[in-house]
């Protein structure tokens, strides 16, 4: 079978946003709390105003992506070919420390590190990211051609969320933090060469019509440049009953990712001793977890086109709740089952959001219809989406941050490395105890709501229809 040149093209940014998001999510918090010892107020502030800026920055690029005579913006290439080095650059930000993180009066740097970090990375990953969403659903309206995009954007994250695993041997967990850094510049490397391969060969069904320009640019749509038509279009989003319900649930698979991506590495240094998972099977067990959703869907994927993607999450919804009563039940002493769950609750949330493209494109394929749209508002779709779930990105660390202040961990956090030799037995097994807690109840909570709100979804069916709405 030939290989997609055009898939290939396409799959490059994912195996470059893969690589480098996988590095970033994993060890921020942990870097910033306990490696630089930011203090929890400081933390929060930057969650306040990385989640403000979310709000802001999502809808515009969104806006601008679908209605700028900019091409930097207009062009879906275009914006990833020159977003590419600049994004790369705001990855490596929160590795490499802006002063002496050891003196106490230095901590208002750490916090405008976070903060800077954060938004600046967020801003480019939304920049590159939106322009990549909008190429799936403008590529083909074929379900066929959309399920082989995913087979090859799954191979891509394999490659690219196989970054942790190497990560975490490389640097021993984050011990050899020298290493760590050497590894993110190479990751930062690759991961321009593969998005500047991207913007440069891949290609879209409108390309060959009669657009406004000869720089494969979209064409000008419905609505304009203005204001008022950029509120409009996103009212008529916003009043579609399938994309709010889409967004509320999304709004929860992002909460629960990043739970899950976030506190892993923390987690299982609380909840299963050395001797129990030595450094290099922890590795294995974190890079793991990254890797496995990737080949659910590439080994699972065909079941997309008979049962459909709805069903599929509705079932992972199911399997979680079973998961999380479980674990609690067998409780935080048996760690076989404390580790299987971390990888169960990392890889279900992890590979289901990878489908959830297919739920977007349906969405934005039935307002093209019901709004008798000439070209997909896909970025503004993807953007409004965005304006919604994202921040969820920053309640959850801070959320649960919070939580486990409350049980000691801001004193353990100041501690450094050594937390384990300078507090007693007993506040560690608060500790502990708090994060079992948070580990098996917080998933099956969010599990049991998306379940409630996904049976509201309309479009079940829509695997049957090969060839979707084209004008």
């Amino acid at each position: 079978m030939p290989l997609n040149q055009n898939a290939i093209a396409y799959a490059a940014t994912t195996l470059a946003a893969t690589a480098m998001n996988s590095v970033f999510i994993f060890y921020y918090v942990k870097l910033f709390l306990e490696k630089y010892g930011l203090d929890p107020a400081w933390f929060n502030f930057s969650q306040v105003v990385y989640m403000i800026w979310n709000s802001i920055n999502d809808p515009l690029f969104g806006y601008l992506q679908d209605n700028s005579n900019w091409s930097l913006f207009r062009s879906r290439k275009k914006a990833i070919y020159y977003g590419a080095p600049v994004w790369v650059v705001t990855f490596l930000l929160p590795f490499f420390p802006w002063a002496d993180y050891t003196k106490v009066e230095n901590n208002w740097i750490i916090g405008a590190h976070l903060t800077v970090s954060l938004c600046a990375y967020d801003s480019l990953y939304t920049y590159v990211c939106l322009a990549n969403c909008s190429l799936f659903v403008e590529i083909s309206t074929k379900l066929k051609d959309k399920l082989q995009l995913i087979k090859y954007q799954q191979v891509a994250s394999l490659i690219g969320t196989s970054s942790v695993l190497f990560s975490s041997l490389v640097s021993n967990n984050m011990e050899n933090f020298f290493n760590l850094q050497l590894y993110c510049v190479a990751i930062a490397i690759i991961s321009c060469f593969c998005l500047r391969y991207s913007g440069a060969k891949v290609h879209t069904m409108y390309e060959n019509k009669d657009v406004s320009s000869s720089k494969n640019l979209l064409p000008s749509n419905d609505v304009g440049m203005s204001v008022k038509g950029a509120i409009s279009t996103t009212k008529q989003i916003l009043t579609n009953q399938n994309f709010l319900v889409f967004v509320c649930m999304n709004f929860l698979q992002n909460f629960h990712i990043t739970f899950s991506s976030n506190f892993l590495l923390i987690f299982a240094g609380h909840l299963i001793p050395e001797n129990a998972l030595p450094p290099t099977a922890r590795s294995l067990v974190f890079g793991s977890s990254y890797m496995l959703p990737q080949l659910c869907l590439i080994f699972g994927g065909s079941m997309i086109g008979k049962v459909g993607a709805y069903r599929i999450l509705l079932c992972t919804f199911m399997i979680q709740i079973i998961a999380g009563v479980l674990v609690f039940i067998i409780g935080p002493a048996v760690y076989w089952s404390i580790i299987l769950f971390f990888v169960l609750d990392k890889c279900l949330p992890a590979a289901m959001f990878s489908i959830f493209g297919i739920f977007q494109s349906d969405i934005i394929d039935e307002d093209m219809k019901i709004n008798k749209r000439k070209y997909p508002q896909s970025a503004m779709a993807f953007g409004t989406n965005a304006l919604i779930t994202k921040p969820a990105n920053s309640l959850a660390p801070m959320l649960v941050v919070a939580a486990l202040d409350r049980y000691g961990y801001e004193h353990i956090g100041q501690l450094g490395t050594n937390w384990q030799e300078k507090t007693e037995p007993f506040e560690q097994a608060k500790l502990g105890n708090a994060m079992f807690k948070l580990l098996c109840l917080l998933p099956t909570m969010l599990s049991l709501l998306q379940i409630l709100i996904w049976k509201f979804y309309k479009l079940q069916n829509t695997y049957q229809t090969d060839v979707k709405y084209t004008e």
